[in-house]
C-alpha cells in the first residue's frame, strides 16, 4: 500500500536534491490535517481541477473567441497543454511533477473573458485602483474568490503553489502578494512554468492561426525554427504528403525541439551554477531555466512573427474592439447600477469597494456569459 509517507519517501528516492519536496512544504494559510494517501502538492492539483474557476476556462478565449469555432484552443485546453509540457520537463530534470502540474493548472485561473484584450481593458479601467493583472487575480481566486470549503476561504493551497503562480507578476508590493514575494527565485518547478507556457501558446497559437487562414504558410516557412523542424524530420523520415498532416508534424517537432533544448540547457546551467540544494535554487542570482542561445533566438523570431501577423491581424484587432466594448459596457452598467450585480457580489461592495467588486465579477465570467449578460443589459427585447 502506498500512503502519504511512502509518497514522500519516493520523492526522496527519485527527485534531484534541488527539487521541491512536499514533506518540507511551508504549509497552508489555514492548517489542515494531512491526507493519508495524497501528498500536499497532489491535494493542490486536485483542488484546482475541481474548482469552478478551472471549469470556466473551457469557455474563455485563448486567441479566438469561444463562438468562432470548436477546434480552436480555449484557455482550458491551453492550460492542459502547459501542464503536459511542464510535467515532461519536470520529470526529465527530476523535479517535483505534482508541484509543477499544480502551478501550471492554476496559472490562468484569474484570466478574464476575451483573452489579453479583456485583461487590457480591465487594466485600463482600474488604472487608478491598482490595475488588473491575471497572475495577481489568479492568486486572489485561489485565496478568496473560490467558495468551496466551509473551513476557509478559497482553496487554501500550499505556499509553494501560490509562489509559483505569482512569481512572474510585476505586482510585488500589493497586500495580497507581500507575504509570498521576496527577492529569492522561486522553485525550479515554478521557473519551468513560464517557459512551458510560452512553448504551448507560441506553437498552438501558430497552429490555430494556420487553421484559421490568418497566417500564411509561405511566410511561416521562412522562420528559422520551422526549418529546424523540417531538417529534424528529414533526418529521421519524410514529411507527410497532405499539408494538414505536414503542419501537425512540424509543430509537434518544434515543440519537441524546444523542450529538449530547454531540458539539456537547464541541466547544464544547474551544474555550471553549482546548484546542489533547494536553497541554492532560491539564492541563485540567475535562473538556470533557459534555452541555448541558438534556440532562444529562433524562439524569439517566432514570437515576433506571431505578434506582428496574428495578434495584430486585422480580424483579431476588430474582434478585440468588440470584446473590449463588452467589458467596458458591463463595467459602466454595474458601476451606475450596483444592484444589477448578483447578490453575493453586491454584498462584497462595502468591504472590497465597488470597482474591485465589479472587476472580480467580470474577470470570473466566461466569454459566453459576458456576451449573454451584455445582451440582457443593453438590448430591450432580451429577457433579463
Amino acid at each position: 500500500m502506498i500512503d502519504r509517507i511512502a509518497l514522500q519517501d519516493r520523492e526522496n528516492e527519485i527527485l534531484a536534491p534541488y527539487a521541491a519536496r512536499s514533506k518540507y512544504s511551508r504549509g497552508r494559510s489555514f492548517a489542515e490535517t494531512p491526507h493519508p494517501y495524497r501528498s500536499e502538492f497532489q491535494r493542490d492539483r486536485e483542488r484546482i481541477i475541481h474548482s469552478k474557476s478551472f471549469r470556466r476556462l473551457e469557455y474563455k478565449t485563448q486567441v479566438f473567441v469561444n463562438h468562432e469555432g470548436d477546434h480552436y484552443r480555449t484557455r482550458l485546453t491551453h492550460t492542459i497543454e502547459v501542464a503536459q509540457i511542464a510535467r515532461t520537463i519536470a520529470r526529465a530534470l527530476q523535479l517535483n511533477e505534482d508541484l509543477a502540474e499544480s502551478i501550471a493548472l492554476a496559472h490562468d485561473l484569474g484570466h478574464p473573458p476575451f483573452g489579453h484584450s479583456g485583461e487590457q481593458e480591465l487594466n485600463k479601467i482600474l488604472k487608478d485602483s491598482g490595475g488588473f493583472e491575471h497572475n495577481r487575480q489568479s492568486l486572489k481566486v485561489i485565496d478568496k474568490l473560490e467558495e468551496r470549503y466551509s473551513d476557509f476561504p478559497g482553496l487554501n493551497l500550499t505556499w509553494e503553489t501560490k509562489e509559483g503562480i505569482i512569481k512572474h507578476s510585476s505586482y510585488r508590493h500589493y497586500p495580497e502578494i507581500i507575504d509570498i514575494y521576496s527577492d529569492e527565485l522561486p522553485s525550479l518547478e515554478a521557473q519551468i512554468i513560464d517557459i512551458a507556457d510560452e512553448i504551448a501558446y507560441n506553437n498552438h497559437d501558430l497552429d490555430d492561426g494556420i487553421n484559421s487562414g490568418l497566417l500564411n504558410l509561405r511566410d511561416i516557412s521562412k522562420l528559422r525554427i520551422w526549418n529546424m523542424a523540417i531538417t529534424s524530420i528529414k533526418s529521421t523520415g519524410i514529411l507527410p504528403e497532405t499539408s494538414k498532416l505536414m503542419v501537425n508534424k512540424i509543430i509537434r517537432t518544434i515543440i519537441n525541439l524546444l523542450v529538449t533544448d530547454l531540458i539539456i540547457a537547464t541541466n547544464n546551467n544547474i551544474k555550471d551554477l553549482q546548484i546542489k540544494t533547494y536553497m541554492d535554487v532560491k539564492k541563485s542570482k540567475k535562473s538556470p531555466v533557459e534555452f541555448t542561445n541558438e534556440m532562444k533566438q529562433a524562439n524569439l523570431e517566432l514570437k515576433d512573427y506571431l505578434n506582428e501577423n496574428l495578434y495584430q491581424h486585422n480580424k483579431v484587432i476588430r474582434t478585440s474592439i468588440k470584446t473590449q466594448k463588452v467589458i467596458r459596457d458591463l463595467f459602466n452598467i454595474y458601476y451606475e447600477y450596483p444592484k444589477s450585480l448578483t447578490e453575493n457580489y453586491f454584498k462584497r461592495i462595502e468591504a472590497d469597494g465597488l470597482k474591485i467588486t465589479i472587476s472580480d465579477y467580470i474577470a470570473g465570467m466566461t466569454d459566453r456569459f459576458a456576451l449573454e449578460e451584455h445582451k440582457k443589459l443593453t438590448e430591450p427585447t432580451i429577457r433579463v
